[in-house]
Parts: C-alpha cells; sequence; structure tokens
C-alpha cells in the first residue's frame, strides 16, 4: 500500500484567504496579499518536505489574485461613486 502523503499546512491556509479575499470587501486586499505570501511560503516548503498540496498552492494564488483585483476595481468605482456625489451636491446650490 502507499503511504499519504500529508497536505502542507501553509497551502491550505492560501487557498482559504484566497477565498476569503474574494467574498470580503475593502478586507479582501489584506487578505489577498496575505494569500500570497503563505503561498510562496508553502511552495518552498514543499519542495523541500516533499509534501502534497501543489493544487492548494495554485488555487490559492489564483483566488488571491483574483480577490485583490475585485477589491481594487470596488474601491476605484466606490471613490468615484463618492467624486461625482459629493460634486453633484457642491454644483446643486
Amino acid at each position: 500500500m502507499s503511504e499519504i502523503k500529508q497536505s502542507n499546512s501553509k497551502a491550505i491556509v492560501s487557498l482559504i484567504m484566497g477565498i476569503l479575499s474574494i467574498l470580503i470587501p475593502f478586507i479582501g486586499i489584506i487578505l489577498g496579499i496575505l494569500g500570497l505570501i503563505f503561498a510562496s511560503k508553502s511552495k518552498k516548503e514543499i519542495s523541500q518536505s516533499g509534501e502534497s498540496g501543489h493544487g492548494l498552492v495554485t488555487a490559492g494564488k489564483v483566488c488571491s489574485i483574483i480577490g485583490i483585483i475585485l477589491n481594487v476595481i470596488l474601491i476605484f468605482i466606490f471613490l468615484v461613486f463618492f467624486y461625482f456625489t459629493v460634486n453633484m451636491d457642491s454644483m446643486s446650490y
């Protein structure tokens, strides 16, 4: 029988942070950056220790990048909306 390799715990944390960065607005940028940090550290550990979790690392990176991009777009839309709302109030007087 073959031995089951244990998944790297930082790879799992990377995936969780990536998913949360997509789901939680504004704080998602920080979670996405943390997800990328954990993904890079876990990739190094996996190559050294031989643990499993390459797919988790890849999924964590992808989700973190998508979460960061979505949150940047969301903040940009929020700032543009706020800018035009404030300027409309000052123009009406």
